[in-house]
Parts: C-alpha cells; structure tokens; sequence
C-alpha cells in the first residue's frame, strides 16, 4: 500500500477524516485496485490516527511516574495489516508513547490485555488498537480502540478523527521522517495470544472440574476463514491454541492460514456460504462439534453433529439457556431483529427476561450494563449476528469466550455423567419456535432524488416509518410493538415486520419472519402500500418479493 504523498495533507480535510467513522469503529479503504474506491486510509492519516489516539488517551489517563502509557497494537489476517501497523505504531510514537506490538491477534485479546496483570508481558497496557475491518472485503480495514473500561464510543471516535484531522495537518516530509526513528525507538514485541489463549483453556478445565483435559474424545473442527482465528485449533507464530491441550481432536479444522484475500469463503457466520462450509466438514469428519469464527474474532457460530447451525436465534437460545441455569431469572439483551419465539423460549421456557433493544453490538452491551447499574440483573447481551458478551468476562465482546461456554458445558455434562456429545448442546433449545419463512430486505434511499428536497436521507427515512406507523395503527389486523427502541415493529398475519433505519447507511432494512411465505407477502404488502408513498426510496427488492 503506497503512502499519500505529505504534501497532500492540504487537501484532507475534517470532514474527510469524519466520513472513517463507522459507529465506535473506524473503517476505510486501504487497498487500492477496486475500481470506485479510493484510498482513504493512507498511512500519513493512518499516522494522525493513531496520535489522536495517544493524545486522547494522555487526557483521561495520568501516567505513572515510573514509565510512560502503553498502547498495545494488533491485527487481523488482511493484507494492509502490517503496513497500518507500522504507521499506527510511529503516530504512537510520535506522540512520546510506548509501543508494543502483538501482530496477529484478535479484536477480544486486544480488551483484554488493558485487564491482564502481568509485567512481563508488558501489561495491563493502557490503550489498545486493534487493525480489522470485520468480514468486510480485502481492500478495506479500520480501527478499534480499547480502555480497560472497554470499547470505545460513539462519541470518542468523533473526537479522536477531529483530532486527527488537526494533527495531519502539521505533518512536513521531516516530521514524517522523524517519526519513523521516534518510533522505531518505543516498539517492542509481545507474544500476548498465548497469555489470551492460556486464560480460555483455563476457563473450561475449570468448568470440568479443574480436570486437565475435560475435553479428551471430542472430535471438534474449527473454521477460521483465514482470519486471526486458526489460534482454536492451530499452533500459530507461537500463540498457543485452545483445542488441544483440553484433549480434543482437532483434525478436518480448514481455513486456519492466515490470508488476507480470503479465498473461501467470507469470514462472517452470517455469511450462507460460510455456514455450508463448516457444516460440510462437521459431516464429512463426523465431529462432535464445529466452531466458526469471523475474521477478527468477536463473532462466532457453531454446528452440532447432525449438521444443525447453532447461530442467529439458536445460539442466542443456547446461549440464554446456558446464562439462565447459571442466573436464574436474569434479563437476556438482544438486538432488535430477534424473533418473537425466541422471546417465548427465554421467557415462558427458561423464565428469563428479554429485552429486546437496538442494533449494534456497542448499544446492546451498553444496554445490559445501563441495566445492571439500575438495579436490573443482566449476564448476556448478544445480536443475531453473532456478537456476544457476559457479565463474567468483563463485558468483552468475545466470539472465542462465547464459544468456550459450549465447551465448559460439553465438558461438564461429561465430567457429571449427564452425557456427551453436542445432544447436550441441542437439548438446550429444544422447544424454540422458529418460524418457517424469515427474510431481509434492503429499502435503498437515493440521496439524489429530488424527494429530498435537501434534507437528510436519516429524515426521509424517519418519514418513512411514521406514515407506515400510521398505516398500522388503523389496520385491525396488525399490532404495533408496545415497546421498541427503532423503527416499527408490527405483528400479524403469523407472524411479525421491523422495518428501522440502518445504523450508518441511506438504508431501511425490512426484516420478516412468519409461519408461511403467504402470510410473509402479506405483511410485505403493508409495507409496500406506505413505501411506494415515497420517490426516492428504492422498492424493486419490495416488489419483486411479494411478486415471487
């Protein structure tokens, strides 16, 4: 990736650095070659980033007398990882901190080492940046930025890419050079994944029974898509790994190399393909067990031995069962997409509580968190797509630590006699309604129609809703939610809609689950009626889907 020449900075400006935002993450094109995708993460404001970081960080955080802050780096498998790597670390530097790179790693190890107490790994650190761009394709990557209070906001990403904008301006060709020597004096090089890895195995002996390998006679394939995952199964640039020491079988694992192009599949449990992927090497190595991890590793699904996915609502069930046998009664945290039998599981079967609030993995956690502080109990807050996070680790949104629950509980049945196999796993959600017919729609806005009339596409969306808010109100056939956090959400018909506002994007997402694809037209049809009210919204997806 070639760096933007310095005397470009001129031309960069805040609202330049602004449009990286991406919710709590920073997120760019850092790869060129895609045609119509420009390099916006050059390693001059890749650079500024990574200063802004360190600044905002000296603001909030007194160093100690007897060293300076820490910032720890890692990466995912994509190939502009080293490059953004490099440039982090000399912003870093540059700003008088001092640098520790980990390589390849995962979004979760990068929380967690701000908690670790061990000095000779270099921690806790006090700032941690993690390079990914989750499983999106192989030109892009970001940022994620870590406290030991946890990810950061919203609004701290705002105020580090201000920030940013400011220093980048400063930058001559000499400064560029002496942050190259600043930093290159402050690097230093740790192997944390096999302290991360070390603290999961542990996790799981312990459920056992603190028997040292709880595991042994499992057979469990991993499927990492050649992102930073393969560390479950495989022993990689001296990470450590999970599998093994706890005596499982980790052979017909696939994908574990890493490699940023991705070459097959996307690494992402939402992904179609993906799930076809893992559950082929379920049946063909007759495993007990398989694990498949996004690309950075936040995220995961699973596959019992019949072949059955264990993701979306059933691992949000299996989940809930898990938590719910540990904490009685607890209030379980989702996104606004989850089914409403997933809602009847957690509540009639497990005697659980659901809330069901926005999307975005940041606004469920925090939701569960703003839930304990007010006196409400909360262990789990996870979306559909396979974020999760517990009270007990922290609150860290760890598809790896999600994952070791399945073990702790294959693990701990086995140990107790109760039985073996992922039957344990699958008795857990026996009883969860799902619905015979789900689909989601993407409702596209042109921001150039003339509808707009110059507003915002976040008000002609709004507008959207409401009229088909009204429309619902007056149809005895249909039951508006009483309680929701975005958009509408309508019963009936068998079965429901959610049509919301994209979290960053000129998009309304129509998600619809019912018991037939009939009754699925049909609520398709209200929303079309208050859709086609309105110009620039794109209904061709609408149309064709109550058409077919």
């Amino acid at each position: 990736m070639a760096a933007a020449p310095p005397t470009a900075a001129s031309s960069i400006e805040k609202s330049d650095f602004l449009k990286l935002q991406n919710g709590s993450d920073i997120r760019g094109v850092a790869v060129a070659g895609v045609e119509g995708e420009p390099v916006t993460l050059t390693e001059p404001i890749t650079e500024a980033i990574a200063a802004a970081f360190a600044s905002w960080l000296q603001d909030r955080k007194q160093p100690d007398a007897a060293r300076r802050l820490r910032v720890s780096i890692g990466h995912d498998s994509r190939i502009s990882a080293k490059t953004l790597q490099d440039a982090v670390s000399q912003g870093i530097g540059r700003a008088g901190l001092d640098v520790i790179q980990y390589g390849l790693a995962s979004t979760p190890a990068m929380f967690s080492c701000t908690l670790t107490e061990n000095e000779d790994f270099l921690c806790p650190v006090d700032g941690s940046i993690m390079i990914t761009a989750s499983h999106l394709p192989y030109n892009r990557n970001g940022f994620k930025f870590f406290t030991s209070a946890g990810g950061l906001g919203k609004a701290d990403i705002k105020d580090i890419l201000e920030r940013a904008a400011s220093i980048y301006k400063t930058f001559t060709d000499e400064d560029l050079r002496d942050l190259e020597r600043k930093a290159s004096q402050s690097i230093r090089r740790v192997e944390y994944m096999t302290i991360y890895t070390s603290n999961l195995v542990q996790a799981v002996r312990k459920a056992a029974g603190n028997i040292e390998k709880p595991l042994e006679g499992f057979h469990i394939v991993v499927d990492a898509g050649n992102g930073a995952g393969g560390f479950f199964a495989l022993f990689l640039f001296k990470q450590g790994k999970v599998l093994e020491p706890l005596g499982a079988i980790a052979s017909g694992s696939q994908f574990l190399e890493p490699d940023g192009m991705f070459p097959n599949h996307i690494p992402n449990p939402e992904d179609k393909a993906a799930m076809e992927a893992i559950t082929k090497a379920v049946l063909d190595n007759k495993a007990d067990l398989g694990i498949i991890f996004d690309t950075d590793v936040d995220r995961s699904a699973a596959v019992d031995s019949s072949g059955r996915e264990l993701n979306r609502n059933r691992l949000i069930a299996l989940m809930s069962a898990i938590v719910l046998e540990e904490h009685p009664g607890t209030t379980i945290v989702t996104d606004s997409v989850t089914s409403d039998g997933l809602t009847t599981f957690i509540e009639k079967k497990l005697g659980g509580k659901h809330r069901r609030f926005k999307r975005g993995y940041k606004n469920v956690i925090d939701e569960a968190i703003r839930l304990n502080s007010v006196g409400e109990e909360s262990h789990l807050a996870i979306e559909t797509s396979g974020h999760g996070a517990l009270k007990e680790n922290h609150w860290l949104d760890d598809g790896a630590y999600l994952m070791v629950k399945l073990l702790n509980k294959l693990a701990s049945a086995k140990a107790s006699g109760e039985g073996r196999g992922s039957k344990v796993l699958t008795g857990l959600v026996e009883g969860l309604e799902e619905p015979a017919f789900a689909a989601e729609l993407r409702l596209k806005i042109d921001q150039t129609h003339a509808d707009l009339k110059g507003g915002s596409f976040r008000e002609y969306g709004e507008a959207v809703i409401h009229h088909l808010e009204n429309i619902t109100v007056t149809d005895p056939k249909l039951q508006k939610a009483p309680v929701n956090y975005e958009g509408i959400r309508v019963s009936g018909y068998g079965g429901w809609f959610l049509l919301r506002l994209s979290l960053h994007d000129p998009v309304l997402p129509l998600n619809i689950e019912a018991s037939s694809q009939e009754d699925a037209v049909k609520l398709a049809l209200v929303v079309l009626s208050a859709a086609r009210e309105f110009p620039a919204l794109d209904v061709s997806a609408l149309n064709k889907f109550v058409q077919a």
